[in-house]
């Protein structure tokens, strides 16, 4: 049998977030309707941080009341501190992705928090999620590099993500917010945290800022991590890291996962028709080269 390969769309959240053009909610859950229809079956949809930090997200709770339930379809919300996670609960997020942060610089300015003060929220908050019955992940953000402190040690990227096992996240994710990794470090911060935390499932997040996404992909599913985000189109970055360009395109994944004979249960002619609709939504193109050139064979 082929493996299975998850894959984790993000397009309605991290996409959309940072991308100049601002869609009408009716627009992005038509958004999330046409992933859907494509075959997605997990998906960022929603971001509860203050509606002045990202305005694009301010309406996150008419999000999460309106997108289609009961058709096996898992709605993660992102939260960064106790009121995101609970504001999350009460939307009925299927999931709250929670995110710590790998360095003081990008800390300081994306959630005014340090790696040691993010790790320690967590461990307190963590238990609302829990108790509500409410899996909750931890993203390890900024895990290969910081726009202004430079080089992460792969020691603290180990030690946060023992710290979110001990305090019970459901997976953890290694996030290239700013698409510096390759794929060799790809895989030594994969053994490293695979070593910290060996019972939690792994996902990874990268950003093909400097053109290495796709090849970091390969990278961690050689490594064996069997989750992988990605984003329709490629859209995305991060309003709070100078100069980072969207996320790896989930088109783009597909085809090279089924060249490869991974299963990922999504369409891909689907997915490339979706993308082709949201560059006309945004009304600019989008990263996406599947979106331009098609699957082969034809």
């Amino acid at each position: 049998m082929a493996r299975k390969i998850e894959i984790v769309e993000v397009g309605p959240r991290d996409g959309l977030q940072n991308d100049p053009t601002f869609l009408d909610t009716g627009i992005k859950l038509e958004f999330i309707d046409r992933l859907i229809e494509a075959g997605v079956r997990r998906m960022e949809a929603a971001s509860f941080v203050h509606p002045k930090l990202v305005p694009a997200m301010a309406d996150s709770d008419a999000i999460m009341a309106s997108v289609p339930r009961g058709r096996d379809v898992r709605y993660i919300g992102l939260a960064l501190n106790e009121r995101g996670l609970r504001r999350a609960l009460d939307a009925r997020c299927d999931e709250v992705n929670f995110v710590m942060v790998a360095s003081a610089g990008f800390g300081l300015q994306n959630q005014k928090a340090t790696p040691d003060e993010t790790a320690a929220l967590f461990e307190r908050i963590a238990v609302l999620a829990q108790d509500e019955a409410v899996p909750v992940s931890v993203t390890i953000s900024v895990a290969f590099g910081d726009p202004f402190d430079g080089e992460v040690p792969i020691t603290r990227v180990a030690e946060l993500a023992a710290r979110a096992a001990a305090a019970g996240a459901s997976e953890i994710a290694l996030g290239d917010t700013i698409g510096v990794a390759d794929p060799w470090d790809v895989r030594a911060r994969l053994e490293a945290v695979r070593m910290a935390a060996p019972d939690v499932p792994l996902r990874v997040h990268f950003h093909n800022t400097r053109n290495t996404a796709l090849a970091n992909v390969h990278a961690a599913i050689e490594a064996g991590v069997s989750i992988i985000d990605a984003s329709c189109g490629g859209i995305g970055g991060c309003p709070f890291a100078p100069a980072a360009t969207g996320n790896v395109p989930t088109e783009d994944v597909l085809y090279m996962l089924e060249r490869g004979g991974f299963e990922t249960g999504i369409n891909l002619q689907k997915m490339i028709e979706t993308s082709r609709w949201l560059a006309k939504a945004l009304d600019h193109e989008v990263p996406s080269l599947l979106a331009r050139a098609g699957p082969f064979p034809a």
